[in-house]
């Protein structure tokens, strides 16, 4: 499975650009390689037409400043780089060449800002979450990292007992640099950008993709493969 986790800073650019950037972000993401794609700060407007742009599923969740969104997305629209973060806020998994079975959202806490994770089911399965973690407090991001973990065990049935959680995988902006979340392993990241995982490791090396001047976060690539006895040692 190749899997990237990008933080879109709300549809922005940095030096600022002065304008909407939905096509940008759009043809960055579409023209990368990927099965499945975790995004945060998503404008909320934004998920399902990037999902058909890039020949994709989308699901999505909103996060924080989204009331009045009509008016927040008019203003957004016309000048991003004034409203920024206010002009609301959506978390989204894109997922190509694989069917979504199930979309479940948990929220991790409503002060000072609302946070949710969420998480897509696919065919075969799988569960993988995706989570934008409380920021400017290491024990809020660590809480909602601990929360995101345990809705992603109930969700594929591993605290009923029923064995269905032995592979999971989770990633986002975990604003943390040393994220921790139940008996995830921490597979890889950049700065604050994570990726954690049960049964899977990582084949390959890290991917830092070139997004330009496009957002504050760089996206984050990499490839996962279902762990197993021939994993080498010490491999994530």
């Amino acid at each position: 499975m190749r899997l990237i986790t990008w933080n879109l800073f709300h549809g922005r650019a940095l030096p600022n650009a002065g304008r909407d950037l939905q096509e940008e972000f759009t043809a960055a993401l579409a023209g990368w390689a990927w099965d499945v794609a975790l995004l945060q700060e998503v404008p909320p407007w934004w998920p399902a037409a990037m999902g058909r742009a890039c020949g994709a599923s989308a699901r999505s969740a909103l996060t924080s400043r989204n009331a009045l969104l009509p008016l927040r997305r008019l203003i957004a629209r016309h000048a991003p780089d004034v409203i920024k973060s206010g002009g609301g806020g959506s978390n989204a998994i894109l997922v190509r060449g694989a069917a979504i079975t199930d979309h479940r959202v948990v929220v991790l806490r409503r002060r000072p800002e609302r946070r949710v994770a969420h998480g897509v089911r696919l065919g075969d399965g799988q569960w993988v979450a995706n989570l934008h973690a409380q920021v400017h407090s290491e024990a809020h991001a660590q809480a909602d990292l601990a929360t995101a973990a345990a809705a992603l065990d109930d969700w594929a049935g591993r605290a009923g007992g029923a064995g269905g959680a032995e592979s999971v995988i989770l990633g986002g902006d975990t604003n943390t640099r040393r994220p921790r979340a139940g008996d995830l392993t921490v597979l890889g990241g950049h700065d604050v950008d994570f990726v954690l995982a049960r049964g899977w490791r990582r084949e390959g090396p890290l991917d830092i993709l070139d997004r330009g001047t496009l957002s504050d976060h760089a996206p984050v690539g990499m490839t996962l493969a279902r762990r197993d006895d021939s994993a080498p040692a010490g491999h994530p």
